[in-house]
């Protein structure tokens, strides 16, 4: 039977005709004998601007919406993502060469960790690329400690959320991205480092493409006042989460993704 690795992208239309370089960059991975990638795209809107650059591929679905923001696309993307994993890919990213097998090689090799990170590199209009400072050791990053690091570095986690993989029961669990205009990744980030280990691969597995249009290079993106607000949230919601005690199960034995002292959520 074929097991299914789901790659979920939010698109809009000025990002949309960077489509046919994510796709190219999906199709360069190789994947376990048994495992077969699925490209889920949900534009955030309804134009007639991101069709067009849509692969014609059986193993790529796409579907339009209301407008809510990336977050809004992604998280209503879940319901087609039929598999045990969900890679993020946003649309004018790259994925780096293996970065799906190496992802699968760690969820699949230890039940206790919740969510995979890359290293990233930034992909500018030349095609060259830097990285990013600061990078931590290949191996796990323990519960809490994301949180630690953000509040420690104005709001900059050491690892990216746009590299994420995550188990997708974990990501279903928390409610998928946080409905914030921005920072929503970065939201499940906290949220998912809160209730579960991770792990960092030292291996570059995202391209992440610096243009004039990002959304993160856009002035309402650094509004001070609306900053403050997308921080405080995300950060509220992840000490909530810690301070409830879920955790994601380490045994693989928990009837629910998420559980208290060892016990489902609803059990007293």
């Amino acid at each position: 039977m074929t097991r299914h690795l789901v790659v979920v992208t939010a698109v809009h239309p000025p990002s949309a005709h960077f489509l046919p370089d994510a796709y190219t960059s999906l199709c360069r991975q190789r994947l376990p004998e048994g495992w077969e990638w699925r490209w889920v795209i949900q534009e955030d809107g309804a134009s007639q601007d991101v069709r067009p650059y849509v692969p014609e591929d059986d193993r790529v679905t796409f579907r339009q919406g209301r407008r809510g923001g990336p977050g809004v696309a992604r998280t209503i993307a879940l319901a087609r993502a039929e598999g045990e994993y969900v890679k993020v890919l946003d649309a004018d990213d790259q994925l780096a060469p293996g970065v799906l097998a190496r992802d699968l090689a760690v969820l699949e090799a230890d039940r206790g960790i919740g969510w995979v990170t890359s290293r990233v590199l930034d992909l500018f209009p030349d095609g060259s690329t830097a990285g990013f400072p600061g990078d931590p050791e290949d191996g796990p990053v323990e519960r809490g400690a994301v949180l630690g690091f953000w509040k420690a570095n104005d709001y900059r986690a050491q690892v990216h959320p746009a590299s994420l993989c995550v188990r997708r029961d974990l990501l279903v669990a928390l409610g998928g991205w946080m409905a914030l205009p921005a920072s929503e990744d970065t939201g499940l980030l906290l949220a998912l480092n809160a209730v579960s280990r991770g792990w960092f691969s030292a291996e570059v597995g995202l391209l992440y493409r610096k243009w004039e249009g990002q959304v993160t290079g856009q002035a309402p993106h650094v509004d001070p006042a609306e900053r403050k607000a997308r921080m405080a949230v995300a950060e509220a919601r992840a000490r909530a989460l810690a301070q409830f005690g879920w955790r994601y199960p380490d045994d693989g034995a928990a009837r629910s993704p998420l559980t208290r002292d060892g016990r489902s959520p609803g059990r007293r």
